[in-house]
């Protein structure tokens, strides 16, 4: 009677087994539509390279390695991912039988007469029958929870690359500005001491001196904070190698540069050329972001803990059976006899006040609402990859005005001086002209380490970091 009402049941319930598959539209146009931006194919992509080769300097590749291996965030993402693993250990054995061994005993005496001692020594056998597909469906939800956590695992991983990687750039670039400054000292320091000796010698003013005095001391201040800079920084990353602070060995900016296979010029023209930044095609973001297949898996968890609900509708068929020793089957007898037991249940829900049904609603709308976030998910890395290449663009257009800048306000400012010396111009003309070099070098090398900055969340953004 149960075999016939399973079998009766189960054509109505077609659909409980199916298996997901992703159809949410998405756009194609992820990256945006400016003339600037070209996709290239995917053997050319950035986000091909592992970040070994992305990354060539061997120090900085030391650290990503260290920070890896180190890192709290990341060893507790590990961890996640082997609970979501025992989890489906756990859901693929529900299809196997629970087997109990329950020994019972008891004295009962009954109006003063003599006490009767009674026991039983079973081993108890329960399976579910996963007719209607609740437990493969549970199974199924639970290898999406598990490729979700393996996905947040691996974000977590190129955030901590990316985040190496900029705080490595930045100390190269405020080790660059820290030499800029100790050369300007020495500047301004010479052009102190011919304003002294010009006022000794009755050709200048006291304020003249002190107005030069003033800014020299604005130098040693920078200096003070451009260490307090580099002590910050190497303490960030010591927080990331989960290590007490202490100092980053590094190599000088310029020494290794961002790889570029393609191109053949100088360390300026590798990282600033945005024509060797291949993007590949939009719909590779799918494939290669973690935390677009982590959208995904979601769907697919909302997805099958639907079919769970909906299976929850149908009835649930238990067997069970017991078997042992007792002394209690019916009179009591010493020794005790061999007992068989063996239990078909069907359990078909007919009402339990709206849970079933309100489960399901709950399950259709999360499923709903994660396909909606998906597609914003999506959108939000094409937006990412767009506002990269952008910074990439602009630090490239900007070098070459700082460049040139710089070139023209240090022969402005050597003649300036020579001026000076020779008492055809003013001190606030020399001041002017070292305070707008020193402003021009201390920009210049920032826009490299911003270019830096921007090639490497590209690469980031494109799903770049893999360890192939």
């Amino acid at each position: 009677m149960i075999a016939a009402a399973a079998v009766s049941l189960l054509l109505t319930g077609c659909g409980i087994y199916n298996k997901y598959e992703q159809k949410v539209q998405v756009p194609n146009d992820a990256f945006g539509t400016s003339k600037d931006i070209t996709a290239a194919n995917a053997e050319t992509s950035i986000a091909q390279m592992s970040w070994r080769e992305f990354f060539t300097d061997p120090l900085l590749q030391q650290l990503i390695e260290q920070v890896l291996a180190n890192n709290t965030d990341l060893n507790s993402a590990r961890l996640a991912v082997e609970k979501s693993q025992a989890s489906l250990k756990a859901a693929r054995m529900a299809y196997l039988p629970s087997l109990y061994f329950a020994p019972q005993g008891t004295i009962a005496s009954f109006d003063g007469n003599k006490a009767t001692k009674t026991y039983n020594l079973p081993l108890q056998l329960s399976m579910d029958i996963d007719v209607f597909g609740s437990i493969t469906n549970k199974k199924r939800a639970a290898k999406a929870v598990l490729l979700q956590t393996q996905m947040q695992q691996e974000a977590i991983r190129a955030n901590l690359i990316s985040l190496t990687a900029q705080q490595y750039f930045l100390l190269q670039v405020l080790d660059l500005q820290l030499e800029i400054l100790q050369m300007t000292d020495s500047l301004w320091n010479k052009s102190l001491e011919t304003e002294k000796s010009l006022w000794e010698n009755g050709k200048a003013y006291s304020t003249a001196v002190n107005q030069m005095e003033a800014s020299y001391l604005s130098i040693k201040q920078q200096t003070v904070d451009t260490r307090r800079h580099i002590r910050s920084v190497e303490n960030d990353l010591c927080q990331l190698l989960a290590v007490t602070p202490r100092e980053i060995e590094r190599e000088k900016w310029g020494s290794t540069i961002l790889h570029h296979a393609e191109a053949l010029g100088d360390a300026e023209e590798r990282m600033f050329d945005t024509k060797y930044l291949h993007l590949g095609v939009p719909a590779m973001m799918l494939e290669y972001r973690p935390d677009i297949r982590m959208a995904n898996h979601a769907m697919e968890e909302a997805f099958y803990n639907t079919q769970a609900a909906r299976s929850a509708f149908y009835p649930g068929i238990t067997l069970s059976g017991s078997a042992g020793w007792t002394n209690s089957a019916g009179d009591i007898v010493n020794p005790g006899k061999l007992l068989l037991n063996a239990i078909g249940q069907l359990t078909q829900p007919i009402f339990a006040r709206g849970q079933l049904t309100a489960n399901k609603k709950i399950a259709q709308l999360t499923e709903e609402d994660l396909q909606k976030k998906y597609v914003q998910t999506v959108i939000n890395a094409g937006n990412q990859v767009n506002e990269a290449m952008a910074d990439c663009m602009a630090a490239r257009e900007k070098h070459k005005y700082y460049h040139r800048q710089v070139q023209v306000l240090n022969e402005a400012y050597t003649g300036t001086h020579e001026l000076m010396d020779n008492g055809k111009a003013s001190y606030l003309e020399v001041l002017k002209a070292q305070e707008s070099l020193l402003e021009a070098q201390l920009g210049e090398a920032m826009n490299m380490y911003d270019a830096a900055d921007a090639v490497i969340a590209l690469y980031i953004a494109l799903g770049g970091g893999s360890d192939k």
